[in-house]
């Protein structure tokens, strides 16, 4: 059995005074196995949240199929519910004139939590997340509330969890300790779907990351594989003083490019054959350059590369 199984899922949405529908997903497909930390990484506006809403029963799909531990989420949403942890994050689902005992309290009576077990779990999950129990929520930070709404997903102690931009508004300690709480849940056998648009912290959590966009999958692959869809092969970093170089790289066999970095000696040599690195290496240890490494694209350039850079735009 898979946590969360999606197959051709789409959502439409009908707007006033647009003649076309605006399509948030398109025929995507995705699995969740279980004990798996999946990520779905894009930019703001890519589907991320609208898919969320559509596993947590929240939002109905207009095409295609959805799954939580076998139960599809139109059919069975009772079932999916019980199984699910959602944190949505922002002010929604909070209530301000309460503190986050009371809050954790009334969220627990939802969940049929038992009321021997209730007392015990706020604690435990206040103290989880580092937060005082005794304020109202309306004083609360915005990144307080983010811990708050992860601590209200994992009420139930559910199966599966479902994370729209969790760290969203924390400051650095507070992510680094979300980030710990998702290897302790993993370890725990918890099923997570982190939606980020955080690269690094994918490829810190994610077993396998999906890039998404314009509500299409583009890829599904492991951090370090996403990696090499932009470099199949290692680049090579050489400084040299000797201006000709770089231009005698080029001509080799195998190179795609060579640009200049930050520094105006330094440069960077991008393969486009498995077969020419130990050709370029040999060629630039014969010219003595001053010093050169290998070396493999970030998350980062993975995601600027397939999705594109486009600065504020969406």
């Amino acid at each position: 059995m898979l946590a969360v199984k999606v197959e051709g899922l789409g959502r439409v949405y009908e707007q006033r005074g647009q003649a076309e529908p605006v399509r948030a997903l398109w025929s995507i497909d995705l699995e969740v196995e279980l004990g798996q930390v999946q990520g779905l990484l894009g930019p703001n506006g890519a589907g991320k949240t609208t898919l969320t809403k559509i596993l947590s029963t929240v939002l109905l799909p207009s095409a295609g199929h959805a799954a939580i531990l076998g139960h599809d989420v139109v059919r069975e949403t009772a079932a999916v519910r019980r199984n699910i942890g959602l944190v949505l994050g922002g002010d929604r689902g909070l209530y301000p004139r309460l503190t986050a005992r009371q809050n954790l309290a009334y969220w627990a009576a939802l969940y049929n939590v038992p009321r021997r077990e209730t007392k015990a779990r706020i604690e435990m999950l206040l103290e989880r997340v580092g937060l005082d129990s005794d304020r109202r929520i309306d004083t609360y930070s915005r990144g307080m509330k983010q811990r708050l709404h992860l601590a209200r997903g994992l009420i139930a102690d559910p199966s599966v969890l479902l994370l729209d931009e969790p760290t969203m508004g924390m400051d650095p300690l507070a992510a680094r300790d979300f980030r710990t709480l998702i290897h302790e849940l993993r370890q725990a056998g918890k099923s997570i779907l982190l939606t980020t648009h955080d690269m690094e912290e994918a490829a810190a959590l994610c077993d396998n990351v999906a890039l998404i966009d314009k509500g299409r999958v583009l890829a599904t692959e492991s951090p370090e594989r996403l990696a090499r869809l932009v470099a199949k092969h290692e680049r090579i970093d050489f400084s040299s003083k000797d201006e000709s170089v770089p231009a005698r790289v080029r001509d080799l066999f195998g190179v795609a490019s060579v640009r200049t970095l930050e520094q105006p000696t330094t440069y960077r040599v991008e393969l486009s054959d498995e077969a020419a690195l130990h050709q370029v290496l040999s060629f630039l240890v014969s010219q003595r350059v001053t010093a050169l490494g290998t070396s493999r694209p970030s998350l980062t350039e993975v995601y600027v590369h397939v999705i594109g850079d486009r600065g504020f735009k969406v």
